[in-house]
């Protein structure tokens, strides 16, 4: 049976809940059709894998297409913002804006999803861009003063992220016939190119930056903190997916590029172990959890430097694997924040046994989804120093999330406390479910290894005391959490608002000295001190 209307129906069914939101009674309704959106694209995983449509011929060329790659990330995709879109169908009943918080989410899941589908340049450029901008109304919904500073942030560097991106694009189309030429097509191009560098250049900056790769992460942590919870799910779990896939995607990955291969693996390391130092000086879960996401993302960034810097076959399905049990695991540990903080004690008891098993998964805890990942990707960073510092960063992890679970507990004894709804619980466990299952049926399938390595004594050790470490760090950490530098969220874009002041007096004191220094007698002398000066010097170098 063909299924290709699938991917169409991907794109096209969030975009018609939005054209049908000028009909008032549909636009008083939205939300609770939300958690229908993604079905599509979840059953397009399912069914569509390697099958492609061409939408409207050349020089257009709308072309939708579903590798392994595209369809892991798709389906985890489509899961979390089912079960995130129930959560919001919930918990923004009622609230004022709530129509206009659904259309600004059905676009972001349009574009979200569209970038795992897209087959040629043009359209990867506009779902990228609609998953980038309007992801800004889910930053901004709250119309705080802390939201509106996170979503004028978000969006100046979501703008820098597309320029650097389009002209990344017209390096890598300069020298190909036709307007829009497949992503595959483009690429292949690029090794030996005159315009090789400054393309990677421009594209791993563009990408990086959505990503979250340090010095230009600093949008995560303001804007997951302010958006609301389900949103909050889908920016950390998704949206960043949307750079992974766009370097997955745009570099030469079978191609060895030692240089390039080994800057993006440095820049990757380098951000996980940043997300790790910022993300224990914070106070409040959501934003330890936007720390960690930087941490991560840096892993996986490294992921894609190593396989590039030798040309590893399988390193995009490796990046997606590893990706995939981000998005599950994050999107559930969103979620489950949003539990305890509508619910306090009351149901803390029930929720933090599987929040710490989720939430060491990302350290690589054994038998977990991220310990099939750490496994799978380890071959790629080899025996040296590369492996080593991978390996501690899941030591960072482990301390990062042990810091995150007490800040859970903190938010659990300040909640007022209600009972659970029964929808949140289940959107919460569904995702939770996902992230702890799916990984161990898709391992198999995207590895040549069996499952029964994994549970070796070699493997479990392995895995156990980079975990290990990091719980001995957190108990350290924990004495000592008084003395502790508390971080601002956002980190160096708050030095740069603090330097701004500073920057200002410097302008006006230079201009100042400008206008003392262009008097006639000032300059005179200025100009006698110089000549006198330099003829010294030509006499002493004699």
């Amino acid at each position: 049976m063909d299924w290709s209307f699938l991917l169409v129906a991907t794109l096209a069914l969030p975009l018609a809940m939005v054209v049908a939101c000028v009909h008032h009674l549909f636009f008083a309704r939205v939300l609770s059709w939300l958690p229908l959106a993604p079905v599509p694209g979840l059953l397009a995983a399912l069914f569509e894998r390697g099958d492609s449509i061409v939408i409207a011929p050349a020089p257009l060329r709308l072309t939708l297409a579903l590798d392994d790659v595209g369809a892991m990330l798709l389906g985890g995709a489509s899961l979390l913002w089912g079960a995130a879109g129930l959560y919001a169908s919930v918990s923004m009943r009622g609230k004022p804006g709530s129509g206009r918080f659904a259309i600004w989410w059905l676009l972001t899941l349009t574009g979200s999803l569209g970038v795992f589908i897209v087959a040629d340049m043009t359209s990867f450029y506009l779902v990228f861009s609609l998953a980038s901008l309007a992801a800004y109304g889910l930053v901004a919904f709250e119309n705080t003063a802390r939201s509106r500073r996170a979503s004028r942030v978000y969006m100046a560097l979501a703008l820098l992220g597309e320029a650097l991106i389009l002209f990344g694009f017209v390096m890598l189309v300069s020298a190909m016939p036709g307007g829009n030429p497949l992503i595959r097509d483009a690429v292949a191009m690029l090794p030996g190119s005159p315009l090789e560098s400054p393309a990677v250049l421009l594209l791993i900056l563009g990408f990086g930056l959505k990503t979250g790769l340090v010095p230009l992460h600093v949008w995560m942590p303001l804007a997951h903190p302010v958006a609301p919870i389900p949103a909050s799910a889908v920016l950390s779990g998704i949206i960043v997916k949307a750079g992974v896939i766009g370097l997955i995607r745009f570099l030469p990955l079978e191609v060895p590029s030692p240089d390039w291969g080994m800057a993006l693996m440095v820049l990757g390391l380098l951000t996980a172990f940043y997300g790790v130092i910022v993300g224990v000086t914070q106070q409040h879960p959501k934003t330890v959890l936007a720390y960690s996401t930087v941490s991560q993302m840096g892993v996986v960034a490294a992921v894609l430097g190593a396989g590039l810097s030798t040309g590893a076959p399988g390193t995009a399905t490796l990046a997606a694997f590893y990706a995939l049990h981000h998005l599950l695991v994050k999107g559930a540990l969103f979620l489950g924040v949003g539990i305890v903080g509508a619910t306090g004690t009351r149901y803390v008891s029930r929720v933090i046994i599987p929040m710490a098993l989720l939430a060491f998964s990302l350290a690589g805890l054994p038998l977990t989804s991220g310990a099939l990942a750490k496994f799978a990707t380890k071959p790629l960073f080899g025996d040296g120093l590369a492996a080593f510092m991978a390996t501690l960063s899941a030591a960072g992890s482990a301390l990062l999330m042990a810091h995150f679970l007490g800040r859970l507990r903190t938010l659990a004894d300040e909640s007022t406390g209600d009972v659970a709804n029964a929808s949140l619980v289940f959107a919460w466990a569904l995702v939770a479910a996902a992230s702890l299952i799916l990984p161990w049926v898709l391992f198999p399938e995207i590895t040549t290894y069996a499952l029964s390595e994994t549970v070796s004594m070699k493997a479990l050790w392995v895995a156990s005391w980079p975990v290990a470490i990091g719980l001995l760090l957190a108990l350290f950490l924990k004495r000592i959490d008084a003395s502790v530098p508390r971080i601002p969220e956002g980190d160096v874009i708050v030095l740069l608002e603090r330097l701004q002041p500073l920057a200002a007096r410097c302008g006006t004191a230079i201009e100042r000295t400008d206008l003392v220094l262009r008097r006639w007698p000032v300059a005179s002398i200025v100009l006698l001190m110089l000549a006198i000066a330099f003829g010294t010097a030509l006499q002493f170098s004699r």
